[in-house]
């Protein structure tokens, strides 16, 4: 019999209980792209769609174990960051993923959750930016995270150029701003700052929904599967638009606040 040798990919971020989000969503994502996804847990929440309810921070010998357990046997092409937490975690993680070959790092910097619930502490933010996005090949904020990061107002397309240049001076090879907090514009654009210094921008419908729980966990899920099967960062970007707009527009109806995405429905390019 023939095994099929599939791209492993890395997540390091938060569990979700309700499913949605954090390493439960971007597993369901890598799955659907056919890479096989491994998890570092850095922290376990109690979570729905109506809001968080706890958290609990793994301690630093649990995190540096799954970093070491993972390194001795996995193949691992590309990794990402989720929800880190507090400045400790983001510290072991930074070690940890500069003491083994984990690929690319795709940071998605979590800092808030659909239901307002604060993910992040606010010394943990200038440890993402002075220690963990200089370690990135792309990171993904949306755009109150690029504020905080970038410490700075965004209110239009100039100060979103302006973000990405500040984000790329930190040390991000490429930045990714996804737009879809500009309520007041018909569509959702995305703003992309390469490497090389070209621009691309990345437009879809805006959809009237709030069953957009996860859509950053997502996103960067989708980019990092793409990149672990060998698409340019340009392609994978592409899939990961086409992928988000086509699992919000096929929503679905769980719970009873933030809904989830339709993690499914999305597959080669069609919606099935």
């Amino acid at each position: 019999m023939e095994e099929l040798e599939v791209p492993q990919v890395l997540t390091i971020a938060g569990t979700d209980s309700g499913g949605g989000a954090g390493i439960q969503a971007d597993m369901k994502t890598m799955q659907e792209r056919h890479v096989f996804s491994t998890c570092v847990v850095v922290a376990v929440t109690a979570q729905n769609t109506l809001g968080v309810l706890d958290v609990e921070v793994m301690p630093k010998r649990i995190i540096d174990h799954q970093f070491q357990a993972l390194a001795e046997d996995f193949d691992i092409q590309v990794s990402k960051t989720g929800m880190l937490a507090n400045t400790a975690v983001v510290e072991t993680v930074v070690e940890n993923y500069q003491k083994y070959d984990l690929g690319p790092l795709v940071v998605d910097p979590v800092m808030i959750a659909k239901g307002g619930a604060k993910l992040l502490s606010e010394d943990a933010i200038d440890a993402v930016r002075t220690k963990l996005i200089p370690l990135a090949y792309l990171i993904t904020p949306n755009l109150p995270e690029a504020e905080k990061l970038a410490e700075m107002e965004i209110k239009n397309n100039q100060d979103v150029r302006s973000a990405a240049r500040k984000l790329r001076q930190l040390g991000a090879k490429n930045v990714l701003i996804k737009g879809g907090h500009f309520s007041d514009q018909p569509e959702s654009r995305d703003y992309v700052l390469f490497e090389n210094g070209k621009e691309m921008e990345l437009t879809g419908p805006r959809f009237e929904t709030e069953n957009t729980h996860g859509t950053g966990d997502t996103i960067s899920s989708v980019i990092v599967s793409e990149l672990a099967k060998g698409a340019e960062l340009k392609e994978a970007l592409q899939v990961g638009k086409a992928f988000i707009n086509a699992a919000i527009s096929n929503g679905i109806k769980v719970g009873h606040g933030h809904g989830p995405l339709n993690h499914w429905v999305y597959q080669n390019g069609e919606s099935k």
